[in-house]
C-alpha cells in the first residue's frame, strides 16, 4: 500500500469529497436489504467527523444509464446513514446542479451532505473532465473509499483526482492490505478456490494465480469446460465450447509450474434448472446426456476440505455450485464452513462468494471479505485499478 490515506494528509476543518460505494440491494418498497457496503464506509466517515471536516459523499446506485430515474435515488441510503451515524445526513436533489452546489457551499464543519446518484449523468461513466471538475470544485480534498468501483475510470472514481489532492479511505487501505499481501507475500501453502459460471470471466485470474499459488481448486459451472476439454460428456451442463483449448493449456501450465490443479471428482446433477428438480450424484466422467451439473459432490467436498485444512492462505472467488437453490448449495456451504474453522488467512473475493458466506452466517469467521467482486478479480489478475492509480503516492 504505497498510496496516501486519510491519515497522511492534513484534513482538520477541510471540505472533503468522499467517493463511497453505496450500491446496495433494495426491495420493491425501497428498503435496503443488505447494508454491508454502507457499514464499510463508516470508519472513514467517522474519522473525517473527528477531524471536524465538512463531508460531501457521492456514490452510484444501479445502472440508470445517464438519466434521472427515481427508483435509483440515494434517498434510502441517506436515511440509513443518518440512522447508523445517529446524525442527520443532508440529501442533495442533484449531483452538480444548483441544489447540490448551494448545499455544498453552505456545508459547515461536522455536517454531512450526500449527493444524488452520480450515474444520473452519463458524464460520470464517460469520465468527462468538465463534470469531474464541477464535483471537485465543491471540496478541497478528495478521498476514494469505493473499492467496488475502483476498477472503473469514471469521473467520481478517477477524474476528480486531477483537480484535488487525492487519498484513500480506510476501506481501500484494508482491501489493498489483505489482497496485496496475499498476492505479494502469502504464508504457504497458498490455495485459491475459483468458482462461478464461466472460464472466460476468470481466464486472467487463473493465469495469474498459477504463477503464485501452491494449489488451485476449480468448481462451479466452469469446471464442466475442463471436463469437456478432457474428452468427457457434460450433458446439458454449462460449457464454453470455444474455451476448450484454453482449458487444456491452463491444465498444461499448472503441470509445468508444479501447481496442484484440483477439479471435481464427482458432481451433483439435476434434470432441469429449478429448485426442486430431481437430482443425483455421479462421477465427473459419467454425466448423462439429459442432465445438468449444479454442484460438487460429496467426494469432491471431502477432497477440497482436506486440501484446505493444510492451507495457510486461501483466496476464494466464485461459488462452487448453484447456491441459490438449497439442494445445490451444499458444496458452497461446506467450503464456507471449512474456511470458517481453519487456522489460515481467509480472503473472500466479493460478489457471489461473499453473498454465499453471508447466507451461511459465517462472515465474521473470515479474515477479510472484499466489497468489490470485479475490482478484486482485476486486482488478483495484476491489473492496475484506475481508482487507486490516481491517488497520491506516499
Amino acid at each position: 500500500m504505497n498510496k496516501k490515506t486519510v491519515k497522511d494528509i492534513e484534513l482538520k476543518g477541510k471540505k472533503v469529497l468522499v467517493r463511497c460505494d453505496f450500491n446496495v440491494p433494495m426491495d420493491e418498497e425501497k428498503n435496503i436489504t443488505d447494508n454491508t457496503r454502507i457499514v464499510a464506509a463508516l470508519p472513514t466517515i467517522k474519522y473525517l467527523l473527528e477531524n471536524n471536516c465538512a463531508i460531501i459523499l457521492c456514490s452510484h446506485l444501479g445502472r440508470p444509464k445517464g438519466e434521472f430515474k427515481p427508483e435509483f435515488s440515494l434517498q434510502p441510503v441517506a436515511k440509513e446513514l443518518s440512522k447508523l451515524l445517529d446524525k442527520e445526513v443532508i440529501m442533495a436533489k442533484d449531483v452538480v446542479g444548483e441544489d447540490a452546489t448551494t448545499k455544498a457551499a453552505n456545508l459547515k464543519q461536522g455536517e454531512i451532505l450526500l449527493l444524488e446518484n452520480v450515474r444520473f449523468h452519463k458524464e460520470e461513466t464517460d469520465n468527462d473532465p468538465e463534470f469531474a471538475k464541477k464535483l471537485a470544485d465543491m471540496a478541497e480534498i478528495y478521498v476514494n473509499d469505493a473499492f467496488g468501483a475502483a476498477h472503473r475510470a469514471h469521473a467520481s472514481t478517477a477524474g476528480v483526482a486531477a483537480y484535488l489532492p487525492a487519498v484513500s479511505g480506510f476501506l481501500i487501505e484494508k482491501e489493498l492490505k489483505f489482497l496485496g499481501n496475499a498476492i505479494a507475500n502469502p504464508e504457504r501453502p497458498f490455495v485459491a478456490i475459483l468458482g462461478g459460471a464461466k472460464v472466460s470471466d476468470k481466464i486472467g485470474v487463473i493465469d495469474s494465480l498459477l504463477e503464485k499459488v501452491d494449489t488451485l481448486m476449480i468448481g462451479g459451472g466452469m469446471a464442466y469446460t475442463f471436463f469437456k476439454a478432457q474428452g468427457y460428456g457434460v450433458g446439458n451442463s454449462l460449457c464454453e465450447l470455444d474455451k476448450l483449448d484454453l482449458a487444456k493449456s491452463l491444465m498444461e501450465k499448472a503441470k509445468n509450474k508444479g501447481v496442484k490443479l484440483l477439479l471435481p471428482v464427482d458432481t451433483k446433477i439435476g434434470k432441469e434448472f429449478k429448485p426442486d428438480t430431481e437430482s443425483k450424484t455421479v462421477a465427473w466422467t459419467d454425466i448423462p446426456d439429459e442432465w445438468e451439473g449444479f454442484d460438487i459432490g460429496e467426494k469432491t467436498i471431502e477432497m477440497f476440505s482436506n486440501e484446505l485444512k493444510t492451507a495457510k492462505t486461501v483466496i476464494w472467488n466464485g461459488p462452487v455450485g448453484l447456491f441459490e437453490f438449497d439442494q445445490f448449495a451444499i458444496g458452497t456451504n461446506s467450503i464456507a464452513k471449512v474456511l470458517s474453522e481453519i487456522d489460515a488467512t481467509t480472503i473472500i473475493g466479493g460478489g457471489d462468494s461473499a453473498a454465499a458466506v453471508k447466507k451461511a452466517g459465517l462472515q465474521d469467521k473470515m479474515t477479510h471479505i472484499s466489497t468489490g467482486g470485479g475490482a478484486s478479480l482485476e486486482f488478483l489478475e495484476g491489473k492496475k485499478l484506475p481508482g487507486i492509480e490516481c491517488l497520491m503516492g506516499k
